[in-house]
Formats: structure tokens, C-alpha cells, sequence
């Protein structure tokens, strides 16, 4: 089962693709990770032992130990991450305003109408199903 970690700290560049990779590919090895960001980024072994415990550190990875190898999962689901991350954003630049956040986000062209239109009727749906539930 997955468990949420409130205010990750943010994930550098280098950390984010290895997030990538254990978010698709969950129950891997150090080694697999290193095979799996070659053709991305090319780094030694212990550059990625060094990443993966900076996950973990940051909450963002756990591993077990399997023989003397250790197994990464990702510790929360990829969109419950980015979630926390949006929550930050708001914080640090919004003053904790969703509707500033959003209107930025439409403001810039990150958000068109007719997708803002969309997500309001899926916002509008869950919440009449959960009414009905």
C-alpha cells in the first residue's frame, strides 16, 4: 500500500529521472536503473546508489533487501507526488490561492478554456457521485 509523505523536498533534475524510471518500473535494482537512464544519461554505479538514497532520504523511494540486493519502489503513486508538489507551488507563489494558481495557469496558455471547461465537469461529476455514494 502506498503511503503519502507531506512537502517532499523538490527533486533535482538528476533525481527526477530516476523517479521516472522507479515510478514505471517499481521493485527495481540499482543496476536496472543505471541500464535504464543510459540512453538518457550515462552514470556510474555509485552516482546512482548516491540518487536512489537521496529518494529515499527525501521520501520519495523505499527500498527492502532481497539476498545483499536492495529493490526500489517508489514510497507514493507518481500523480500523488506531483499533487504535493502543486500544493508547494501554491504555497510558495500563490499565498495558498488555488484560484491565483489556476488563473496563472490559464494566463500563460497552460491551460486553455476548453480544458478548463473539461476539468470542471469531471470536478463537477466526482462530486455528484460522491453525493449519490
Amino acid at each position: 500500500m502506498m503511503f503519502r509523505i507531506p512537502n517532499h523536498k523538490p527533486l533535482t533534475a538528476l533525481e527526477q529521472l530516476l523517479m521516472n524510471y522507479v515510478w514505471a518500473n517499481p521493485g527495481c535494482t540499482a543496476e536496472a536503473c543505471r541500464e535504464g537512464v543510459a540512453n538518457d544519461r550515462a552514470l556510474k554505479d555509485s552516482t546512482i546508489r548516491t540518487v536512489l538514497r537521496k529518494l529515499e532520504e527525501k521520501g520519495y523511494a523505499t527500498h527492502s533487501v532481497v539476498g545483499r540486493t536492495y529493490v526500489y519502489r517508489p514510497a507514493d503513486s507518481k500523480r500523488n507526488a506531483a499533487v504535493e508538489a502543486a500544493r508547494q507551488l501554491i504555497e510558495r507563489f500563490c499565498n495558498g490561492s488555488v484560484e491565483d494558481f489556476v488563473v496563472g495557469l490559464v494566463d500563460n496558455q497552460v491551460v486553455d478554456a476548453r480544458e478548463l471547461q473539461r476539468l470542471a465537469e469531471r470536478i463537477s461529476a466526482r462530486k455528484e457521485g460522491r453525493g449519490r455514494a
